[in-house]
């Protein structure tokens, strides 16, 4: 009998291995049965008119950058590409959250800053708020907001709350289509 218990430990874990493969393969089978989350209604769609290839001017009507726009994951994320000719450059995911019927961003970029943001539309312009906060632990307030003008530009302006409350412009652009070469 001394041999049998460790054959037994073996078969155990065996069973166990095994048992676990099976799991996994019916989770993995059973997701890709599922049906994919149609993110076709009005409310995913809002963001629709910010997607596409554009040059970004500053307020001074300066180059600022190029913003690239994609629908990605079956049309329900907004992927942002964002270059400038200095070397900055920043990406962000955008998705709306049916549950909370908020639309979310999360931004990264190339000096290590995330910023995450929530909101909706407001009088037509798509305003998402959220806050940051540096090394020093002091918090900032941020709130952006995109504006569909009707020569199919679009206007971003970011704006920061100063220490006294009060909202102060970060970034004021112009977002054109860049033409086809």
């Amino acid at each position: 009998m001394t041999g049998f218990g460790p054959f037994q430990m073996r078969l155990n874990r065996l069973y166990n291995a095994g048992f676990l493969i099976c799991v996994g393969l019916f989770t993995t089978f059973a997701m890709a049965q599922s049906p994919v989350q149609s993110c076709s209604s009005d409310e995913h769609t809002q963001f629709d008119f910010w997607i596409g290839d554009w040059q970004v001017h500053g307020a001074n009507g300066k180059l600022a950058g190029h913003n690239l726009i994609q629908k990605k994951h079956a049309g329900c994320v907004l992927h942002e590409q964002y270059t400038t000719p200095s070397g900055y450059s920043g990406e962000s995911f955008n998705i709306y959250e049916p549950g909370r019927k908020v639309w979310h961003q999360t931004w990264v970029d190339n000096t290590g800053t995330l910023l995450l943001l929530e909101g909706g539309m407001i009088n037509g312009s798509m305003v998402l708020q959220g806050e940051t906060t540096d090394s020093k632990g002091v918090v900032t307030k941020h709130r952006i907001s995109w504006t569909p003008y009707p020569d199919a530009s679009v206007r971003q302006h970011w704006e920061s709350k100063d220490f006294g409350g009060k909202w102060i412009t970060v970034f004021d652009g112009k977002y054109t289509r860049k033409s086809a070469a």
